[in-house]
């Protein structure tokens, strides 16, 4: 099943699984690409209580089940990701850090935000 863009708001809380079906964390938020407006990061919760943090875990070829979603990559990967506090903002400066991480090709698009919180 692919992305339902206008379910997007259904996924928050949802837990986040690798492929083996290991629990990342629970979805906190999507981040769409501004250019094409497509689905591309999802911030997920984790870490422990106290020290909690957002993670950010690319989309691309997720799948979305009645209880959770799936993603591409492995939860270390994840887990080790770029992340922001819990309630903290992704800096502009800091969003090549992100697909990088996932040896993803970064924006061209100079200076100008590429994900934008949905």
């Amino acid at each position: 099943m692919g992305f339902e863009a206008e379910n997007i708001r259904d996924w928050q809380g949802k837990a986040v699984v690798d492929p083996a079906g290991g629990k990342i964390g629970d979805l906190e938020a999507i981040y769409v690409d501004t250019v094409s407006d497509e689905p591309a990061f999802a911030t997920v919760t984790v870490g422990m209580i106290g020290r909690r943090r957002l993670a950010f875990v690319p989309l691309a070829g997720a799948t979305v089940s009645p209880d959770h979603v799936r993603v591409t990559v492995a939860k270390d990967l994840a887990r080790h990701a770029p992340s922001i506090d819990t309630d903290g903002e992704l800096a502009a400066e800091d969003e090549p850090a992100v697909f990088e991480h996932y040896g993803l090709p970064t924006a061209t698009t100079g200076s100008a935000r590429r994900l934008a919180r949905r």
